[in-house]
């Protein structure tokens, strides 16, 4: 009975095989599969590839070395933790607050590193979050459906392959059937192989109309993902605002410099500019800040050594170079962040945080 039955298999295996290379070269008969079913497997690979692409550009975006994405990739795989390592931000904001503790936290641009440096590592903690949500509540369930559920979908699709190549068998051997007995055979085994087919395509169907819900969940996972990006900008963007705020007073011979060179390049891009307050930096050792206070309170002048070059904003303001000495003393009626500068027969208002008052 085993011979039989082994022998029974070949000849299956045999006409199976006998089937697909005929129908390839045109010459037997192919059951197609209806329009609806075509559609769906349609829409099926579509969603397929396009994930893929979507899933990749994503993957691009959150880490845009190749050779990291590799190394996570094969943690992933081995199933150990990914080490923990700094973006760019942080590593630049870590050069930077080093950098600035090296020239000096009391200097101006020891200082302006410092908080430089901090204000990119906020900025990359707002990344590191960004990436962390973008990957468990958009890439995971995209993942989750190309190993999951378009491989059963694959899997069903290729049975159903199996099943139709069998029914086309299976007519084959009724048309060529000439004895009664035999074709009584081949009419059962093709009501056989009818009924399997039928039920393997509904099976199929149903997975395939399952992707409409797979749409509206990647739908959902699209909002997510965005809401991230808007939380991740608008942190930055917060972040660079108080930095800007903070560097108030950094020398404007700088942003003099950038307004020229922006001007003369042709066409400029128009830039929103945020007030700045005038009181990050702090003066030199001296006086101090309570010297400038004793300054206002009084009706004399002092001598101040100059910090920075300082171009002024006006004919109302007095230019400084750096190193130089001038008097300077308090008017009524004047800003906090201002004194009267003396330079000769020059005079003009001066900005206090460029001053060190001499004892």
């Amino acid at each position: 009975r085993n011979v039989l039955d082994q022998n029974c298999d070949w000849r299956l295996t045999l006409s199976f095989n006998l089937q697909f290379t005929e129908e390839k070269l045109g010459q037997a008969e192919k059951t197609e599969l209806d329009a609806h079913l075509e559609n769906l497997l349609c829409r099926a690979e579509c969603t397929k590839q396009n994930t893929e692409r979507i899933m990749k550009q994503t993957e691009v975006l959150l880490q845009p070395n190749p050779n990291v994405r590799i190394e996570e990739f094969l943690y992933e795989k081995l199933e150990k933790k990914v080490p923990t390592r700094m973006n760019n931000h942080e590593v630049l904001g870590q050069s930077m607050i080093e950098s600035g503790s090296e020239f000096g936290p009391g200097t101006a641009y020891g200082n302006a590193l410092i908080k430089c440096g901090e204000t990119e590592k906020q900025i990359g903690g707002a990344e590191r979050e960004f990436i962390q949500s973008s990957a468990i509540n958009f890439l995971t369930p995209f993942r989750n459906f190309l190993e999951g559920d378009f491989k059963t979908i694959l899997k069903e699709r290729k049975l159903l392959q199996v099943k139709r190549l069998d029914l086309d068998a299976a007519k084959t051997r009724l048309k060529k059937a000439r004895v009664p007995d035999a074709r009584a055979v081949a009419e059962q085994d093709l009501r056989m192989t009818q009924s399997e087919f039928d039920r393997q395509a509904e099976i199929t169907r149903l997975l395939l109309e399952g992707v409409s819900s797979t749409h509206a969940h990647h739908l959902r996972c699209l909002t997510d993902f965005v809401e991230a990006q808007t939380t991740y900008y608008a942190q930055s963007y917060q972040y660079m605002v108080d930095l800007q705020k903070q560097l108030g007073s950094f020398p404007s011979t700088f942003s003099s410099n950038n307004n020229q060179s922006s001007s003369s390049g042709g066409a400029s891009i128009s830039v929103p500019t945020i007030p700045l307050s005038a009181s990050m930096l702090s003066p030199s050792p001296g006086l101090g800040l309570s010297g400038f206070h004793e300054l206002r309170n009084s009706s004399g002048s002092r001598k101040a050594r100059v910090l920075y070059d300082y171009d002024a904003a006006g004919s109302s303001e007095l230019s400084l170079l750096a190193d130089e000495v001038i008097m300077v003393s308090s008017v009524p009626g004047m800003d906090s962040d201002w004194l009267m500068g003396e330079r000769g027969t020059q005079k003009g208002k001066v900005p206090i945080t460029y001053l060190e008052l001499l004892n």
